[in-house]
């Protein structure tokens, strides 16, 4: 299907995605050793909102290199297949993300920054670590092959 010197896409993508989430974490770490500011919380949410658009495209990439055919290329779509594919787990989580994400797209009330900024700690920034550990070792595979 590839050359041995060509990468899969999903591999490009997710390279960018590494990249993204380890900013994430350091906001995520800061958050957990003090308070943070509101100009904090807002970069927060701005890390979460490039985090979370690179996270569904590495797995809509996945899927489609593993030969699971999309039939709508959306976030909501990719995270059901990934679901369906035992990609992720906690769908319900991983939902609530996708509906966080739309809504800090269209909002600047500051109770919901907190809330979402609390529920990236507590519940999103969790499953995207799993799915990070996880891609990891597929991409680990796919450099042994």
């Amino acid at each position: 299907m590839f050359s041995s010197k060509e990468k899969p896409r999903w591999i490009y993508r997710f390279d960018n995605f590494k990249r993204a989430f380890i900013l994430l974490r350091e906001a995520v770490y800061t958050m957990q050793e003090r308070e943070v500011t509101q100009l904090e919380k807002e970069g927060i949410i701005q890390r979460f909102e490039y985090t979370w658009e690179l996270t569904w495209k590495v797995l809509k990439d996945y899927l489609e290199y593993k030969g699971v055919v999309l039939e709508t290329i959306t976030p909501a779509a990719t995270i059901k297949a990934a679901i369906a594919s035992n990609l992720i787990k906690n769908g319900e989580v991983w939902m609530d993300a996708l509906d966080s994400r739309n809504k800090m797209s269209h909002t600047y009330d500051f109770k919901k920054f907190e809330q979402i900024t609390l529920q990236i700690q507590k519940d999103y920034y969790p499953e995207l670590e799993s799915m990070y550990l996880e891609m990891l070792k597929f991409e680990a595979e796919d450099d042994n092959k």
